[in-house]
């Protein structure tokens, strides 16, 4: 049996596994425009996020906030994870051209904490528990809104939740009737897109396509990064007048490597989902998704290639009771299957190479009013999953409408990472004797969170929500050496993470709206004293302190826009990555009805700057300017 000591880059290895997978180096419709809502409608904007249901965002119990699509539209964001940046309540770090950690709330080393949702789809992968950015895409003109809750949403959403959801909610068909076609082009990146939306009598049809492609970046030395990438993807979304809808995707894409080599990426999904008001005053929901996405990454020695077919099937419903002596109730279930089948390499394996995940969950949550605006909202999930059995995922939350326009709200609740392949199935070499020796004893991290929030709108020209948070994190995952001979995943870091979340908008005039938010967080990890991980707690937090950003949107005559951004994000402490200060630009101008030209520029003062990673190796993502057309038909 080889030893601890006799093992160079040991260390390290939970990290390059992550990056095998990680980064391919290796309800209601806003019909109208959202420039034309006043704070006042802003706030009445139904959301489904934080209860399973639709309710108005001046009255949900939690620290959300909802990225319209004008917001997006107006920021000349061009992929979905640079729409997230408008979320104050999200970590945004762009680790290459083609990859991005993002996180609530801390753990973005981590990258396993944060559940993302596309239309009810779930968007995490098993391997390893995070998202595959660059193979998630969607046409941003179609989206509707993205809800975004930093916070617990187990009850409601399942395992994984732990820091929070991301909801990323698409236009009805009916919203996206004509044509739309839209391209743009940039020194560092360039895509084209089209639309159709048609009538089909009993109901609506959307088609679209895509295409976008990001050149390479550079270390902060001026060498080459081999990371750049292209990318494709079509899908159609057909809702019907009887409550059916029925969509799906198709993709392909390739990102260079250091190898001289490109890894390569595939995939498609199909989602139907029947919503039906029941005669009883209740409502009936059932989705259900088949969801298929192919990786393939050249690796060292070549010509070793690891690769991974991963086919999810999932069905899900939900039944809302019709309201009963001031009790709202829902309740509903869950099952999902996870095939996954892998080609490993020499060096780093996942053994078994295929195995078959499952994940089958029940919840209830009932909201109940107390008193004059006092209302109480319990619930429970209970979920069992292959690994580590029946996990319980409680919460309670009491909110107070103190005013009309103002919310005081509590809660309490216990969150759960089940784990993953990474965490139990992971070994190197590929056969024995082994470095690393999996994890059998893995089990599941978990969350206690407190949260105390406030939300008001104390005048017609403004508004503001702030949140109070802790969270006391258990079984968090390291790396034991065994014995002094090979290391297995285990569970013996803990730690917690407090802090303070808010943002406000200020109506200045009627053509001039202004935001500002911010997070300020501290985390303390810590490994027990009988643990043995050489590689400290910088494995799972690398997370700033504070971060903020203010931004602002502002209407001239003859139908020119004029936005601004200033987001400042603090140091990284291991590895070390030193504050930066991104300003970007966009001015809009509506030539006609049906035809926009814009043009943005982004990290404006700043040549260039690493967001995440080591300054020595990670990328130095640059000063851009990016020219759009779009046309509506």
């Amino acid at each position: 049996m080889r030893t601890y000591a006799s093992l160079p880059g040991c260390c390290t290895a939970i990290a390059v596994a992550i990056a095998l997978c990680a980064t391919p180096a290796l309800s209601a419709s806003l019909s109208q425009d959202l420039t034309s809502l006043s704070l006042e409608q802003l706030a009445n904007i139904e959301i489904t996020s934080v209860s399973g249901r639709a309710e108005q965002l001046s009255d949900a119990p939690a620290s959300v906030y909802v990225i319209t699509n004008d917001d997006i539209r107006r920021s000349g964001a061009r992929t979905l994870p640079e729409a997230l940046r408008l979320a104050p309540n999200l970590q945004v770090a762009r680790v290459s051209a083609s990859s991005y950690a993002i996180s609530a709330r801390g753990m973005n080393a981590a990258d396993n904490k944060l559940l993302v949702l596309l239309d009810g789809r779930i968007l995490y992968t098993p391997l390893y528990s995070g998202v595959l950015w660059y193979a998630q895409d969607v046409m941003l003109e179609d989206v509707e809104r993205i809800e975004v809750i930093s916070g617990p949403g187990s009850t409601v959403w399942g395992s994984n939740a732990v820091n929070g959801v991301i909801n990323v909610i698409t236009k009805p068909a009916a919203a996206t009737q004509g044509a739309l076609l839209a391209g743009g082009a940039g020194n560092t990146d360039r895509g084209a897109e089209g639309r159709y939306g048609a009538d089909l009598g009993n109901g609506k049809l959307r088609v679209y396509a895509k295409t976008i492609a990001d050149d390479r970046t550079d270390r902060s030395n001026g060498t080459e990064l081999r990371d750049a990438r292209d990318r494709s993807q079509a899908g159609f979304r057909v809702d019907w007048d009887f409550g059916v809808t029925l969509q799906g995707d198709v993709y392909s894409g390739k990102v260079d490597q250091p190898n001289r080599d490109r890894s390569s990426m595939s995939g498609g999904n199909l989602l139907s989902t029947w919503n039906r008001a029941l005669a009883d005053g209740g409502n009936f929901r059932a989705q259900a998704y088949f969801d298929r996405s192919e990786l393939e990454i050249p690796a060292v020695p070549i010509p070793q290639v690891f690769k991974e077919r991963l086919d999810i099937l999932d069905a899900s419903f939900q039944h809302d009771l019709p309201a009963w002596h001031d009790q709202s109730i829902s309740w509903g279930g869950e099952y999902r299957h996870a095939s996954d089948r892998l080609q490993n390499v020499s060096s780093i394996a996942y053994l078994p190479d295929d195995r078959d995940l499952h994940w089958a969950s029940l919840f209830a949550q009932d909201r109940a009013t107390l008193g004059p605006s006092l209302d109480l909202t319990a619930g429970v999930r209970l979920e069992h999953n292959s690994y580590t059995g029946l996990e319980a995922m409680p919460s309670l939350r009491l909110s107070w409408k103190s005013q009309p326009r103002a919310l005081v709200w509590g809660e309490v609740s216990r969150a759960v990472r089940t784990p993953s392949r990474l965490d139990r199935d992971l070994y190197a070499p590929a056969n024995p004797p082994f470095i690393i020796a999996g994890g059998p004893n893995f089990r599941s991290e978990t969350a206690d969170v407190v949260e105390l929030g406030y939300r008001a709108q104390p005048t017609d020209t403004l508004s503001y929500s702030a949140t109070a948070f802790a969270h006391r994190y258990r079984h968090l995952r390291s790396v034991e050496i065994i014995d002094g001979h090979f290391i297995q995943v285990a569970n013996q870091m803990y730690g917690t993470a407090t802090g303070v979340e808010g943002w406000a908008t200020w109506q200045v005039m009627p053509n001039w709206r202004l935001f500002a938010g911010g997070v300020y967080l501290r985390q303390r990890l810590h490994l027990r004293a009988d643990s043995t991980d050489p590689t400290g707690t910088a494995a799972a937090g690398d997370d700033p302190p504070a971060q903020w950003q203010v931004r602002s949107s502002f209407d001239l005559p003859r139908n020119v826009e004029l936005d601004f951004s200033v987001r400042h994000v603090g140091a990284l402490p291991s590895p070390e990555v030193p504050a930066y200060t991104a300003v970007d630009a966009r001015i809009g101008w509506r030539v006609q009805p049906g035809l926009e030209l814009s043009v943005v520029g982004e990290n404006l003062f700043d040549p260039a700057h690493v967001e995440f990673g080591s300054i020595a190796n990670g990328s130095a993502i640059p000063r851009t300017v990016f020219f759009k057309v779009v046309w509506t038909l």
